[in-house]
């Protein structure tokens, strides 16, 4: 049977995990994770904050400037490489909408 990291992880027994269904851009993923892990600071669950991280997103409070990636309680400096993307507004499902939250029910 084919697990997926998320699975494999599950089965090797961490609580829940969250996993793209698909290929999923790398830039979007950085701007996710990095509202994600503000939002886990305040949210009840962690489908809770990965419901509010998504909403963050489509209501344009997660974007890319030409130097750095803002998100809702703060900012992270792009390195050089990335400077070249220009300015990306991580509204589109494009870059949310690939990633679940799974866990074991045991």
């Amino acid at each position: 049977m084919e697990l997926g990291f998320a699975g494999l992880a599950l089965q090797a027994g961490v609580k829940s995990a969250l996993a793209s269904l698909w290929y999923v851009n790398d830039i979007g993923t950085l701007a996710l994770m990095s509202e994600f892990y503000e939002q886990l600071k305040t949210a009840a669950t962690k489908a809770e904050t990965i419901r509010k991280t998504q909403i963050k997103m489509i209501q344009g409070d997660v974007y890319l400037t030409r130097e750095k990636l803002k998100f809702s309680r703060g900012e992270i400096s792009l390195p050089q490489s990335l400077q070249t993307l220009g300015e990306t507004d991580f509204s589109h499902p494009f870059y949310w909408s690939g990633f679940t939250l799974i866990s074991s029910p045991w």
